[in-house]
C-alpha cells in the first residue's frame, strides 16, 4: 500500500494526515458519532468512500442541515423498502428529502389508508433494527435498465438523465439520478444478502441503524413529475430527526401548528371565507376580519405618510403593452391572468403595481430636488397561482399590496434602501413580531435569458443591498437564483410564535424599468443634464391578506387590543344589568373603542366562556354592586380579575392598552 495524503476538517480545524491507500472516510472520524458522512471538496459522500491523495475531507453531522438531509433520505429508502416489503406489486417514483421531513411516491391500485400506515412504520422499524449497510455501486444506463425492468418511473429517470434533462424531470429527481455516474444502492443484511435496491446518488448513512427517531405522517395523491396529465401516485410523508426528544418536539410544533391555522380560526371567529361561488384564492372578509383589516390599513398609511410617502392610486386592469414595456408579461407571464377583449384591445388584470407608478412619475419633468420621491397605494393586485399551491390566506389570487416605489438617484440608493429596511423592522415590531434575518436574492448567472440589464448593474444592485444588510448587523442568508428579472432584492424573514419562518417585507433595486428602453424616466441634475432615476421597489406586509392570515396564527387569534375586532366585552350577571353595560359601552364608543354587550339568554359562565373562546382582550361584568357604586369587574383574557373598578378607570385602562399596542 501506498501513502497518501490528505486534510482532515473537523469543528473548523484543519489537520493534514498521511494514511494509506484503501482508508475509508469514517476512519478519519471514528471518535465522532454524529459524523455520518463526509463532504470531500464540494460533494458530498458515504463515510465508506475511498480516500485519494490531496482530498479535503469535513465530517458531516447528523445535526447540520446536510446531515439532516442524509438521514430523511435514508429514512425513505427505508419507507420505501417496507411498502415493497408490504405490497410488492407497488412500483416506485421518487423519495426525496424535503424541509423537515421526506415523502416517497408509489403507484399503487388501491390508495393508503392510516392502516397501511402502522404497518408500513412497524415494518420500518424492523429494517431498522436488522442494520441493514447502505452501500453504494456504480452501474451502466444498460445495465441499470436490465436490473430495473419492472420500474417503469426509475427507467423513465434514466431516460431522462441520457437527454439531460434530469433535474427538471420532477421535484426530487436529482437524488435518483446525477449529472455523473448512475448508481444503485443496496440495503445489504448482515449475512450479505441483498434485501432491497434502490437506483439513487446518495449518499446515505453507513446502516439503517442510524435513524434515531421517525414517525409517518400522512399519505396524499401525487402526479408523476408534477405534471397532471401524468398518471396519480401516492405519496407518503414521514419526518426523521437526530433524536426522539427533536421528533417529539417537532409533532408538537405540528400540533401547535394546526391549533393555529388561520383557516380554522377564521371560521370559529368569523374573519374571513372562500366561497366557491367566487372562486378559489378569492377570499371575502366578514365584518370581524374587516375590522382588523382596516386597522392594519389606517395604522400602515399612516405610517407611510409619516416616512415621506405620498398616497396614489391605479386601475386594476390596464392595456396588455404596459406589460411588455415593464418586461412583466414576457417574463412573469404566466403569473398573469389571460388578456380581456375590450372593444377588441386587449388588456390585462394586473399582476404589480410598479408600471402603473412609472407613469405617474412621468406624467410630468422632474427635478433632482423631487428625489427622493415616494409613492405608495394599496394596489389590489392578482396572479395565476396553480390551484395546488393555494392555501387560505397565505397563498392567494387576489390580494392589496402596500405597495411603494422609491425614485432615487444612484447616489441616493443606499439610504433609501436603509430608510425602507428600518422602516419595515419598525412595523413588525409594532404589530408583535420581532425575530428576524435577512435573506439576499440574487441574480443565476447560468440562466441569463431569466434576467435583463447589464453585469456591472448587477453587480452595482447587488452590492449596495448587501453592505445595507451587513450593516443592520441582521443574520443575511444567501439566495442564489431568487432575484426578480429586473434586479436583486432582500427580503425580512420573520420568526412567529411558535419559530416558523414567514417571507415578509421585499425591498428590490430596479436600474431596468426607468432604463430608456422601458419607460425613460428622467430626472433633471443639478447640471441640467437629463438622468436616469433608480428605482427601489417594496411592500411592507407583502400583501395584507397574507399578513393577517400570519398574524392570525401568530397570536392564534388572540390579537393585541389594538387589532382585536371586539375589544372589551360587556357580561350582565342578570337582565337587569344589561341596560347599565349598554351605557358603559356607549361612552367607550365615543372613546372609539370597540364594544359588545352580551344580553343573550346565557349564564354568567357561559357568557364569558364565550368571550374566551372569541379571544376578546378584556371584559366588564356588572351586577347589583357594580351599578350602586358605578363600577364593573374588570376581567382580562388570561382570567385575572379585578373587582369594583370605576367605570371611567376601566375605560382609562382599555384606552392605554390600545394606544400602547399592548400584547395583552
Amino acid at each position: 500500500m501506498s501513502e497518501i495524503k490528505v486534510v482532515r476538517i473537523h469543528a473548523g480545524e484543519r489537520e493534514e494526515r498521511t494514511t494509506t491507500t484503501g482508508t475509508k472516510a469514517w476512519e478519519l472520524f471514528a471518535e465522532d458519532a454524529e459524523v455520518i458522512a463526509a463532504r470531500v471538496g464540494e460533494d458530498l459522500k458515504d463515510l465508506s468512500y475511498e480516500l485519494q491523495d490531496g482530498d479535503q475531507v469535513a465530517g458531516v453531522a447528523i445535526d447540520s442541515q446536510d446531515g439532516l438531509d442524509i438521514l430523511r433520505h435514508s429514512a425513505a429508502h427505508v419507507m420505501a423498502q417496507a411498502v415493497q416489503e408490504l405490497f410488492p406489486d407497488a412500483k416506485l417514483g421518487i423519495g426525496p428529502p424535503i424541509e423537515n421531513g421526506f415523502y416517497y411516491d408509489f403507484d399503487v391500485e388501491t390508495p393508503f389508508v392510516p392502516e397501511d400506515l402502522e404497518k408500513i412504520e412497524t415494518r420500518m422499524r424492523k429494517i431498522i433494527k436488522e442494520g441493514q449497510r447502505f452501500s453504494r455501486r456504480v452501474t451502466t444506463d444498460a445495465d441499470a435498465i436490465n436490473e430495473l425492468q419492472d420500474e417503469p418511473y426509475k427507467i423513465e429517470l434514466i431516460g431522462l438523465k441520457g437527454s439531460g434533462n434530469s433535474e427538471d424531470a420532477a421535484e426530487g429527481a436529482s437524488v435518483e439520478v446525477g449529472a455523473g455516474e448512475l448508481t444503485i444502492y443496496d440495503n445489504v443484511r448482515r449475512n450479505g444478502d441483498v434485501a432491497w435496491s434502490d437506483l439513487c446518488r446518495g449518499p446515505h448513512l453507513p446502516t439503517t441503524k442510524r435513524i434515531p427517531a421517525f414517525k409517518l405522517m400522512r399519505s396524499a395523491a401525487a402526479y408523476w413529475r408534477g405534471d397532471e396529465k401524468n398518471k396519480q401516485l401516492q405519496r407518503i410523508y414521514g419526518t426523521a430527526w437526530p433524536s426522539k426528544e427533536e421528533l417529539e418536539a417537532h409533532l408538537f410544533r405540528i400540533e401547535e401548528a394546526e391549533r393555529r391555522d388561520h383557516r380554522k380560526l377564521g371560521r370559529e371567529l368569523d374573519l374571513f371565507s372562500f366561497p366557491d361561488e367566487i372562486g378559489s384564492g378569492l377570499p371575502v372578509f366578514h365584518p370581524k376580519g374587516g375590522v382588523i383589516k382596516r386597522a392594519m390599513e389606517d395604522y400602515v398609511r399612516q405610517r407611510h405618510i409619516e416616512e415621506g410617502f405620498e398616497y396614489v392610486g391605479t386601475p386594476h386592469i390596464a392595456k396588455e403593452g404596459l406589460f411588455y414595456t415593464s418586461g412583466h408579461l414576457p417574463y412573469y407571464g404566466e403569473g398573469m391572468f389571460p388578456a380581456l377583449d375590450v372593444d377588441g384591445m386587449d388588456y390585462r388584470l394586473k399582476a404589480m403595481n410598479c408600471p402603473m407608478h412609472n407613469l405617474i412619475y412621468r406624467s410630468r419633468q422632474r427635478s433632482y430636488r423631487e428625489l427622493p420621491l415616494r409613492l405608495f397605494e394599496f394596489g389590489h393586485v392578482y396572479r395565476h397561482e396553480k390551484s395546488g399551491v393555494i392555501h387560505g390566506l397565505t397563498r392567494v389570487r387576489g390580494f392589496a399590496q402596500d405597495d411603494s416605489h422609491s425614485y432615487v438617484t444612484k447616489e441616493q440608493a443606499p439610504a433609501e434602501i436603509k430608510h425602507l429596511l428600518d422602516f419595515c423592522l419598525g412595523l413588525f415590531r409594532d404589530f408583535g413580531l420581532d425575530d428576524f434575518y435577512l435573506e439576499l436574492s440574487t441574480r443565476d448567472d447560468s440562466k441569463p435569458d431569466k434576467f435583463i440589464g447589464s453585469d456591472e448593474d448587477w453587480a452595482i444592485a447587488t452590492k449596495v443591498l448587501e453592505d445595507v444588510c451587513v450593516d443592520s448587523g441582521l443574520e443575511l442568508v444567501p439566495d442564489p437564483g431568487g432575484a426578480a428579472y429586473y434586479g436583486p432584492k432582500v427580503s425580512v424573514q420573520a420568526r412567529d410564535a411558535i419559530g416558523r419562518t414567514w417571507q415578509m417585507s421585499t425591498i428590490q433595486y430596479d436600474f431596468n424599468q426607468p432604463s430608456a428602453e422601458r419607460f425613460n424616466l428622467e430626472y433633471v441634475a443639478p447640471d441640467g443634464s437629463r438622468q436616469q432615476p433608480v428605482m427601489i421597489h417594496s411592500a411592507k406586509f407583502g400583501s395584507i391578506e397574507r399578513f393577517i392570515g400570519v398574524l392570525v396564527e401568530h397570536y392564534a387569534g388572540a390579537f393585541p387590543p389594538w387589532l382585536a375586532p371586539v375589544q372589551v366585552q360587556g357580561i350582565p350577571i342578570a337582565e337587569r344589568h344589561a341596560e347599565y353595560l349598554y351605557d358603559v359601552a356607549r361612552r367607550m364608543k365615543v372613546a372609539g373603542l370597540r364594544v359588545e354587550v352580551d344580553d343573550s339568554d346565557d349564564r354568567m359562565q357561559k357568557k364569558i366562556r364565550n368571550a374566551q373562546l372569541q379571544k376578546v382582550p378584556f371584559m366588564i361584568i356588572a351586577g347589583d354592586d357594580d351599578v350602586a357604586a358605578g363600577a364593573v369587574s374588570f376581567r382580562y383574557r388570561d382570567g385575572r380579575q379585578d373587582n369594583g373598578v370605576p367605570i371611567e378607570e376601566a375605560i382609562e385602562r382599555v384606552i392605554a392598552a390600545v394606544a400602547t399596542r399592548e400584547q395583552v
